[in-house]
């Protein structure tokens, strides 16, 4: 199959639009990490993953979990551009009332497979979901997305083992390793290299690739497919605030919302219109 990179790096590009205005709107919410995994899951939904908007629990479906859930501006402009939702909706980031949530809510919003947040948790239930695939038979996948920040929490290396010790091969995790965190560089608060060696030592497959080379990703989460007996990491080396000059590489954009001058700026960067 002919994989059409250019239109992938448009929606791509469509996304990282639509979290700056909708986190403009809010008046809170967090740019930086949702910038730097969108050309990920641009190719996770829009390439690789089995799915249907239309029947959002159908049975047999791949999952995704978005274990670093604060980045929810991220897979909310994922849904609605892949037609979970209108993407009119996402005007209402983090209003009273509003489904969109500044953390994904599974019984609110179709396509959320797990109300995530509290860091650990989500990459605990992709390893579960993981595991009762295989329980079942089922030849579904499951996704997830963790934060290099999040990695200092222990409950994830506890779900780092379990799923080696279950040779659970249907669960691909992806490392957004942009190299910051909300206090600042990963080194400095709790370093976790090498990061590569850890995950080999717990039993898992590592591949390490550029987090915005679309090529790169997709080739990547095929070879995670085509592994048996262990589950995969695939380290995604990434920038935070990608996209938008004053952004990129400023833990300072980790949780603060872009007044009105700052998000025409960026979204004028990203070759939109205000």
């Amino acid at each position: 199959m002919t994989i059409d990179y250019g239109n992938l790096a448009r929606i791509a590009n469509d996304i990282r639009i639509d979290i700056i205005r909708s986190i403009c709107a809010a008046g809170s919410g967090h740019p930086g990490g949702s910038l730097s995994a969108a050309d990920i899951l641009t190719v996770l939904y829009f390439q690789k993953m089995k799915i249907d908007p239309a029947q959002p629990n159908k049975k047999g479906r791949d999952k995704f979990v978005l274990s670093k859930g604060h980045a929810a501006p991220l897979l909310y402009s994922v849904l609605a551009e892949k037609g979970y939702f209108p993407k009119e909706e996402l005007k209402n980031l983090r209003k009273i009332g509003s489904m969109l949530q500044g953390h994904p809510d599974m019984r609110k919003v179709p396509g959320v497979e797990m109300s995530t947040g509290s860091l650990g948790q989500g990459f605990s239930t992709a390893v579960g979901m993981a595991l009762a695939n295989k329980i079942d038979g089922s030849e579904a996948r499951v996704y997830t997305l963790i934060g290099d920040g999040e990695m200092q929490e222990g409950l994830v290396w506890e779900a780092t083992m379990c799923a080696a010790h279950y040779c659970l091969d249907g669960l691909t995790a992806i490392l957004d390793w942009n190299g910051l965190q909300i206090d600042g560089q990963n080194c400095d608060v709790m370093t976790i290299t090498p990061v590569d060696e850890k995950f080999r030592s717990f039993g898992w497959h590592v591949i390490s690739i550029d987090g915005h080379d679309l090529k790169q990703i997709s080739e990547a989460l095929d070879a995670a497919e085509k592994v048996k007996g262990k589950p995969t990491m695939i380290v995604a080396k990434t920038i935070k605030g990608k996209g938008v000059s004053f952004m990129e590489g400023d833990a300072g954009w980790h949780g603060k919302a872009p007044n009105e001058a700052q998000a025409r700026q960026a979204i004028e960067e990203l070759g939109g219109a205000w």
